[in-house]
């Protein structure tokens, strides 16, 4: 829940977006997608009892004509010299098999049908399915898991364990290739693959599979895996004209390249040159002030690369904390901790209750959006996908325990809230995260709040609502600073010098959820 402090009166302004919009964004709000799925289970199973009971007429029917007919046929002049037996053959053949011609066509399905028609409008979309997918992707990149890892489920905390199938390996394939993302299609069909060999089931051939390991392997130039993932594939459908086709071009390729090397060799000799290979470069400690930030940001979210000397570390301190002697907090002063030196970031330990988390998230769990970010060109606020997450904003006024947070928020910090902005629940979707970002607005970003009427952001105080099983972070990659989760607890950092200069160092992110539900 980041509530940064501003210089003005808060205006606040969101876009307008349907509360059934971007499903993935937010695990709160899918877990109401789990209660419909239960719900259409239970129509189902009702569907299928009346399936069931209808068959079970149908059987015992079939059954007593099987043995009747059978003792009838045997005798059949016999059978029917008895006037009861002619009877009823005559209803059975003019009444019964058109009831039961009537059984078998009744309808079951109406009831699961209605209730599916229903719960439809608010099931996902493409575009939750694929927002899925990209997370499992994005959360493979940050915390460097291969394939198989995740598709056997064994993540880090997990309670819950689930594999997926043959099928959902090749629907992240797929939606890597439809990407042009050759890298992770090549890792996806792989996975696919290889649970095809071990044995498991499923309605996709390995055909499928080489044809698109094979041409994912081939645009990242290596021809030669390529050629042997095609070759494969041939040997089980020898007719599958693409394979043909890229049989022979990956074979003329290679040989082209070949020849290629050859020539030059030839012609390095005839130059009376000789060839020499490249010289190892003594290997030198990467400082991490030269790595880039996408790849800062990922080391931290891993727990790597935090730049906390222990000379530094001792200069941090836990203490009773009562702002300079607040009348509040005088006898019953709160449990405050250093996490940062530079910029300074403070945790405060046991600042919101159970019971008040519950109840925040009870307001805006109905009211969750998918979170915006400014366009520094509109000046507007607008979705981006480097921010999964929804986001809910609550006042003061609706509910006297926000306004009794709030006060405390100002008696700790010393801060006004009437210039503050109003307290914003963020629920993060599947992997949600926060790329790196600043939280005031930069000199060439003069109408970076405009659309809200307000100044300049002081500072960010930010509450942690949830324990989250691996991952969640906030990062600072500028200064290598990470600071984990933990419920019922809250951080603090101020965004501008006492100059009203911005502190660049304040750069921060939230780090992919992999396990778990994050609530801040």
């Amino acid at each position: 829940m980041e509530l940064p402090c501003w210089c003005l009166l808060l205006l606040s302004c969101l876009q307008s977006l349907s509360a059934h919009n971007d499903f993935f964004t937010s695990i709160g709000q899918m877990t109401d997608l789990l209660y419909t799925e239960k719900d259409l289970v239970t129509s189902l199973k009702d569907y299928i009892r009346a399936e069931e009971n209808k068959l079970e007429q149908v059987k015992r029917w079939a059954d007593k004509l099987d043995s009747l007919s059978a003792t009838a046929t045997q005798d059949p002049e016999g059978f029917l010299g008895h006037p009861v037996n002619a009877f009823k053959l005559m209803k059975r053949l003019n009444t019964e098999w058109g009831d039961l011609e009537s059984l078998v066509l009744s309808d079951t399905t109406d009831g699961f049908i209605s209730n599916l028609t229903i719960q439809r409008q608010y099931f996902p979309t493409d575009e939750d399915q694929t927002g899925a997918a990209k997370a499992l992707i994005r959360l493979q990149d940050t915390y460097r898991l291969d394939a198989n890892t995740i598709s056997t489920g064994d993540l880090p905390g997990v309670q819950h364990k689930s594999r997926m199938t043959v099928d959902d390996c090749y629907e992240l394939g797929k939606i890597a290739y439809s990407d042009v993302d050759y890298y992770h299609t090549e890792l996806w069909m792989a996975q696919a693959l290889k649970q095809l060999d071990q044995g498991e089931e499923s309605t996709l051939d390995k055909v499928t599979v080489l044809d698109y390991l094979s041409y994912s392997i081939y645009q990242q130039g290596e021809i030669e895996r390529a050629l042997e993932y095609t070759k494969k594939l041939l040997e089980l459908d020898p007719e599958h004209q693409r394979a043909k086709g890229n049989l022979k071009y990956f074979e003329f390729q290679l040989e082209k390249q070949k020849k290629t090397a050859e020539d030059r060799t030839q012609k390095q000799k005839e130059q009376g040159k000789r060839e020499t290979t490249e010289k190892k470069k003594p290997k030198k400690k990467v400082s991490i002030q030269l790595i880039p930030e996408r790849k800062k940001y990922e080391m931290l979210c891993r727990g790597e690369g935090i730049r906390m000397t222990p000379r530094r570390q001792s200069r941090l301190f836990c203490r009773y904390y009562d702002n300079n002697h607040n009348p509040k907090y005088v006898l019953a002063p709160v449990k405050q901790q250093d996490e940062w030196d530079r910029p300074y970031i403070v945790r405060y330990i046991d600042i919101i209750s159970d019971k008040e988390i519950e109840r925040i998230k009870q307001l805006a769990k109905p009211r969750l959006r998918r979170a915006t970010v400014h366009d520094p060109e509109t000046g507007k606020l607008t979705t981006a996908q480097y921010r999964v997450s929804k986001s809910a904003w609550l006042t003061g006024y609706e509910d006297l325990m926000i306004e009794k947070i709030n006060q405390r928020i100002e008696d700790l910090t010393g801060l006004e809230m009437d210039t503050a902005e109003e307290l914003q629940v963020a629920n993060y979707g599947v992997g949600g995260q926060y790329e790196p970002h600043f939280d005031f607005g930069r000199k060439d970003e003069p109408d970076a709040f405009k659309e809200l009427g307000t100044g300049n952001r002081i500072a960010t105080w930010l509450f942690y609502m949830s324990d989250v099983a691996a991952g969640g972070a906030t990062v600072f990659p500028d200064v290598g600073a990470a600071v984990w989760p933990q419920k019922g607890t809250a951080v603090f950092w101020y965004n501008l010098f006492a100059s009203g200069e911005g502190d660049y160092s304040t750069r921060h992110a939230a780090c992919p959820v992999l396990v778990g539900n994050k609530w801040g």
